[in-house]
C-alpha cells in the first residue's frame, strides 16, 4: 500500500523505535491527488462505504490528445484500499446511487463505474461523433482511468457490465489485455456479420412453449390492424408528456416499430410464466396498451425517449451490428417496411459513415485466440444472447454460462447451484481471494439495493 508510514514513522524506525500504529490514509485526499480528476461530492453510503462522484479530464480523441479535452462522469464506491477493485460501465450513463455490481459483491470490493463516452453530459464539444465515439476509443477512457486509479488501488482488478456494457467491458480487455485481471461481461451480445441472421432463427423457437409465440404474434397483428385505435391512445399519452417524434417521422412509425420490437422485447425482459399475461386478440384497447407499456411501448421512439440513447444508435449503425427485425409474419400490415433499424433512431443531422465491417470480428477473433480469464453470463431466453461470445482454441481459464430460462437480467446467483458456486469461486480466485459458498441474495449488506444493470428497451441493449 501507498504511503504506510508518515516522514516521522519513518525516522521513529531509524531509531530503533517503532510507532503506536500507521493512520490510514484518507480515501479523499487521496483522490485529490490523481491529475485530472474532480470530487464533485461525496455522498451518503451504507455502513463500511464511501460513494464519490468524479469527473476525470478524457481527450476527446486519444489518437490526438491536443484536440481537446472533456470531463468524464465516474463514480467511486470505497470499501478499503486492499481489498479487490472492480471497473464497471453499463455502457450508457452512470448511475448516481451507491450500487455493486454481482462481480463486486463477490469479492466484497470497491467498484468503480463510468459513464460511457457521448452519454450526455459525457460529450466532448466540439463534437466529432465519426472519430470520438468508436469502441477503441472508450476503451481508451477506461485505461486512462484505471491506470489512474491503481495508483490508489493495486491490488487485483476485474471489469465487468451487462449488456452493452458487457461488451464494452470485452472490448477494454481486447485493446488493453493487462489492465485488468480478469473480466466478467454479463449477457453481451457478439454481432458478429452473419450471413444467416441467428436472431430471427432464435426468435422463432425461444421458450418452451409454442403457444406462447403464437400468443404474442397475434396480439402483434390484433395490435397493427387496430393501429388508429391504440394510436389514439398513444396519442393522448403522448400530448400529455409532451412527446414529438421527428427523428422517426410520426407517431404512427414509432407504433409500429414498437409492435414489431414487442415479441423481441417480451422474451428479453419478461419470464416465461408472463406467457399468461398476452391479452388475446379483441381484447379491449386499453388492456392491450397497458400490456404494451409493460412489455414495450407504443410510444417508445418519441425524441424524448430516443435522445439519452443516440449515441447507441450512432455506434449500432457503424460498428456493433443489430438484430434483423422480426417481421415476416407482419409484412401484409406494416407501412413502414424496413424502418425497425438503428439508422433510423439516429437524427439526420448526425452523419453516419459506413459501417466498420473488422470492428466485431476482429473482438471475436480476439476472444478465441487470446482470451484469458472471462467468464461470460447468459439468459437461455434472452434474445440478445442469440449470438454470444464462443470461447476458442486459444481462450485460456475461460468459461460461460447459461441460466436457464433467464432473460437480460441473468446473474450468477441465478445459475444452477453447482453452477453458481463454481463461477463464483472462479472469480473470487481471479481476485486473489479463497473461494466461499455460491452468492446468495443474503450476501449483500444492509443499505445496498438489489443491483439493476440499466436494462432499457428491446432495440437498446
Amino acid at each position: 500500500m501507498r504511503r504506510l508510514f508518515t516522514a516521522g514513522a519513518v525516522l521513529l524506525a531509524l531509531a530503533g523505535l517503532a510507532p503506536a500504529a500507521a493512520a490510514a490514509p484518507d480515501i479523499k485526499t487521496e483522490l485529490q491527488r490523481i491529475p485530472g480528476l474532480t470530487v464533485v461530492s461525496e455522498d451518503p453510503a451504507p455502513a463500511g462505504y464511501r460513494f464519490f462522484k468524479l469527473t476525470y479530464t478524457q481527450p476527446a480523441d486519444h489518437r490526438h490528445p491536443e484536440a481537446g479535452t472533456f470531463q468524464q462522469r465516474f463514480t467511486l464506491l470505497h470499501r478499503d484500499f486492499a481489498a479487490p477493485t472492480v471497473a464497471y460501465t453499463s455502457g450508457y450513463n452512470v448511475g448516481s446511487t451507491p450500487n455493486r455490481s454481482e462481480p463486486t459483491q463477490i469479492v466484497d470490493g470497491n467498484q468503480l463505474s463510468m459513464e460511457y463516452r457521448y452519454f450526455a453530459p459525457s460529450r466532448p464539444e466540439p463534437e466529432n461523433w465519426a472519430k470520438q465515439l468508436t469502441i477503441w476509443q472508450a476503451a481508451a477512457d477506461e485505461h486512462r482511468a484505471v491506470q489512474a486509479f491503481k495508483a490508489i488501488y493495486p491490488g487485483k482488478w476485474l471489469a465487468t457490465g451487462g449488456s452493452k456494457g458487457g461488451m464494452t467491458a470485452t472490448y477494454f480487455r481486447r485493446f488493453f489485455p493487462d489492465d485488468v485481471d480478469a473480466t466478467i461481461p454479463y449477457v453481451a451480445p457478439n454481432d458478429v456479420i452473419d450471413p444467416v441472421d441467428v436472431y430471427n432463427r432464435f426468435l422463432s423457437r425461444v421458450g418452451n412453449d409454442p403457444a406462447c409465440r403464437a400468443a404474442l404474434k397475434a396480439i402483434q397483428r390484433d395490435a397493427l390492424k387496430r393501429r388508429d385505435e391504440l394510436g389514439a391512445i398513444a396519442a393522448a399519452d403522448a400530448a400529455q408528456r409532451g412527446l414529438t417524434f421527428s427523428i422517426v417521422g410520426s407517431a404512427d412509425k414509432s407504433l409500429e416499430i414498437s409492435v414489431i420490437d414487442s415479441y423481441f422485447a417480451f422474451w428479453q425482459y419478461q419470464k416465461q410464466s408472463d406467457c399468461a399475461t398476452v391479452p388475446a386478440p379483441g381484447a379491449p384497447a386499453a388492456d392491450v396498451y397497458a400490456w404494451y407499456e409493460k412489455v414495450e411501448s407504443l410510444n417508445t421512439y418519441s425524441d424524448q425517449d430516443l435522445a439519452p440513447y443516440i449515441p447507441y444508435y450512432y455506434q449500432a449503425a457503424v460498428q456493433l451490428g443489430s438484430p434483423e427485425a422480426y417481421d415476416g409474419y407482419l409484412r401484409d400490415l406494416l407501412r413502414y417496411p424496413g424502418a425497425d433499424q438503428p439508422k433510423t433512431f439516429v437524427p439526420s443531422s448526425i452523419r453516419l459513415p459506413r459501417f466498420d465491417y473488422l470492428a466485431m470480428p476482429d473482438i471475436d477473433f480476439w476472444v478465441k485466440s487470446r482470451g484469458t480469464r472471462l467468464l461470460f453470463v447468459y439468459g437461455s431466453n434472452d434474445p440478445w444472447g442469440a449470438e454470444p461470445f464462443e470461447l476458442g482454441f486459444g481462450s485460456r481459464d475461460s468459461y460461460r454460462y447459461y441460466v436457464q430460462g433467464g432473460n437480460h437480467g441473468s446473474k450468477i446467483a441465478q445459475l444452477a447451484p453447482a453452477e453458481a458456486a463454481a463461477a463464483t469461486a472462479t472469480v473470487r480466485r481471479w481476485a486473489g481471494l479463497p473461494p466461499v459458498s455460491a452468492l446468495t441474495a443474503r450476501s449483500a449488506p444492509a443499505g445496498f439495493p438489489d443491483f439493476d444493470a440499466d436494462l432499457t428497451p428491446r432495440a437498446r441493449l
